[in-house]
């Protein structure tokens, strides 16, 4: 299918939002970002408004992220019936994500019929985890009968953060041993040896991990047990508690799961949420960097790795075993480094682009590009 010149609408639906861009060779042409996610029939209207000045010759593909796939959809993917059918068996392992995603789908499919439609799932680029890392301890039977493994997410903000770092530090991706940290309202850690994801820090679901805006993170499992016994909480208030109230807003006192507004605040609780977070972020950063053979550089990505030094900062300097010195730049305007020249392991802050990453996807499932 030859799609060079032609355009493709990405649509990143997040669990309360919807992001849709315009993408052409790799340039944004519009963009529109609603801090809701709409109901079916308004996302209809809201994509025809979006390409209304669109000729539909113009457009190529949609390409829509997916954040769990689960065993159905393992790589980028043409959808069909039989693949929304099979996706949606694993819509609760992402309740926040993949249901919300998955209306999208179906709005876009019924407003755009003729058009292919992909699936990219953010569990992509974490495909290939070695087994070491992808097993879990439990029974064999459960892995077997139940699918129990590492999946890992964020991988678009990966593979383009990767695909970055390659650029500004002028070598081969395949040359490359780095750790990533994609950190913004879900937050996570990355290894990657040679281009391949070897370990990562969230798992069977996007809860597990570091503590997260308003997500756990990682928790002990016979603390969970123990407050699921003896009528102290529900199977609904405890999930509600872990995915909703937790995180930084549950470490601030509920002052705010917002990293800019902790900062500002100088309240002593809203410091600790601060204080734990970054500390769980260095530690997950050097567990991770035990499954490379050296470090060529640490990145950051996602919302708060681009735009909050004081959270880079914080995490770098509980690394000093590793080698990172803490950054030097603060503001960023550009894709770039934040250490100091010369430093042992360079720094890089990254600006997440997830939706040229999906248009890239999607066009080459489509064979638009090499």
């Amino acid at each position: 299918m030859g799609t060079k010149g032609l355009a493709v609408l990405t649509v990143n639906a997040g669990s309360s939002s919807l992001q849709l861009h315009l993408v052409r060779d790799g340039e944004v042409l519009r963009t529109e970002h609603s801090e809701r996610s709409p109901d079916s029939g308004a996302a209809e209207r809201t994509i025809g408004d979006f390409l209304a000045d669109t000729p539909d010759g113009d457009l190529a593909a949609v390409g829509h992220r997916l954040v769990h796939g689960g065993e159905a959809v393992r790589r980028p993917t043409v959808v069909d019936d039989d693949v929304l059918d099979a996706v949606g068996k694993y819509a609760d392992l992402a309740p926040l994500h993949v249901p919300p995603a998955l209306a999208l789908v179906e709005a876009a499919r019924r407003r755009l019929p003729g058009l292919p439609h992909v699936l990219c799932p953010d569990t992509a680029f974490h495909a290939a985890l070695p087994d070491r890392a992808a097993t879990y301890a439990l029974p064999a039977r459960w892995r077997s009968r139940y699918g129990l493994r590492r999946y890992g997410f964020h991988g678009l903000s990966y593979a383009w953060a990767l695909g970055r770092a390659a650029e500004l530090l002028d070598r081969p991706v395949r040359a490359l041993q780095v750790v990533l940290t994609h950190l913004g309202g879900g937050s996570s850690v990355c290894a990657v040896r040679e281009g391949r994801s070897v370990d990562t820090s969230m798992g069977f679901t996007p809860l597990e991990g570091v503590p997260m805006s308003t997500r756990s993170g990682s928790v002990d499992p016979g603390m969970l047990l123990w407050l699921l016994s003896g009528s102290r909480l529900t199977l609904d208030e405890l999930r509600d508690g872990l995915e909703h109230r937790s995180g930084l807003l549950g470490l601030s006192g509920g002052k705010s799961g917002d990293t800019r507004e902790l900062v500002a605040s100088g309240d002593p609780a809203a410091a600790l949420a601060l204080e734990v977070f970054a500390y769980r972020v260095s530690r997950e950063i050097a567990a991770a960097a035990t499954s490379l053979d050296r470090l060529d550089a640490l990145v950051f990505t996602g919302e708060i790795g681009w735009d909050q030094p004081e959270v880079r900062e914080a995490v770098c300097r509980g690394l000093a075993l590793l080698g990172v010195e803490p950054p030097v730049r603060t503001d960023l305007d550009v894709d770039g480094m934040v250490s100091a020249p010369g430093v042992p392991v360079p720094v890089l802050g990254i600006r997440p682009r997830e939706e040229l990453q999906l248009a890239r996807d999607t066009l080459g499932v489509l064979g638009g590009r090499p």
